[in-house]
């Protein structure tokens, strides 16, 4: 597969899997075994299109983030509890990210976990969507700081391969009673300081290839994949929360059981 392909393909890949509770990293990882490319060589890539998919969160909210920096600007205690329970929920990544890079690192070069992940991930989702309590319609500002706070921990077990940020973040927001499209859109703006913290690590771990020109996979291909991830990313958000603000988690679900399991086999057996 040529490199403008691969790295057109991957872009999709992000963009299609970063903000919905499937896990881009597991696919990521997958697409590499699948596919049969050096992952090592895209890895720089991998990192620096995600900017991608975090701005197409800043476009599609645009209106939002407007509102609360003019609430900032203003002093209005909503604004500010927007900004404090976002904080606070990015903390305990923030600082655990930090901790134990390595150990998060070493998880990244084995697809099986990846399988095994997105199975049992597909079967919590289920779990949660039939016993959670539906909470009433209400502002991220709104939220008591001790569920920004548990969502922040929760966010923290998508460390582990094919968990999945959002699906983490979302699933541990509707156990905690939060309604389901706040609490989409509380994975998508907690996505931003999240995935800047972790990808600026990252550019510093490797800012040495970057300097370099990225290595074999070129500025070309990384300008194409951020492109094809912002795009695709900024259609998937809008959809995505119209969808699962009427029909819920549970389409998800059963796609992650599905690919887990063929994961798992193929893996395994093939």
């Amino acid at each position: 597969m040529g490199l403008t392909l691969t790295a057109i393909l991957l872009g999709i890949v992000e963009g299609l899997t970063e903000f919905v509770p499937v896990s881009s990293t597991g696919h990521l990882i997958l697409a590499s075994k699948l596919f049969g490319y050096d992952p090592k060589t895209w890895e720089v890539f991998n990192i620096v299109i995600q900017l991608g998919a975090i701005l197409a969160v800043v476009v599609a909210f645009w209106r939002t983030f407007w509102a609360v920096g003019m609430g900032l600007l203003k002093g209005e205690a909503h604004s500010l509890r927007f900004v404090r329970n976002l904080l606070i929920a990015f903390i305990p990544a923030a600082v655990l990210g930090v901790l134990f890079k390595n150990q998060i690192d070493a998880l990244l070069e084995s697809p099986v976990p990846v399988g095994w992940a997105l199975l049992i991930g597909g079967i919590a989702i289920l779990v949660i969507e039939r016993v959670a309590k539906q909470g009433e319609p209400t502002g991220i500002g709104d939220l008591p700081m001790k569920t920004a706070l548990g969502i922040g921990f929760v966010q923290c077990i998508a460390m582990i391969p094919g968990v999945s940020r959002s699906g983490a973040t979302i699933m541990g927001a509707l156990a905690m009673g939060v309604e389901r499209r706040t609490a989409a859109e509380f994975s998508f703006f907690l996505a931003i300081p999240t995935m800047m913290g972790a990808t600026v690590l990252q550019i510093i771990d490797h800012r040495e290839e970057l300097a370099a020109g990225s290595g074999p996979v070129g500025w070309t291909e990384i300008g194409i994949g951020f492109a094809v991830s912002f795009i695709v990313a900024l259609a998937v958000i809008r959809a995505f929360v119209a969808y699962v603000s009427r029909h819920g988690f549970a389409p998800f679900a059963w796609y992650r059981i599905v690919i887990g399991a063929a994961a798992i086999a193929w893996l395994s057996f093939g």
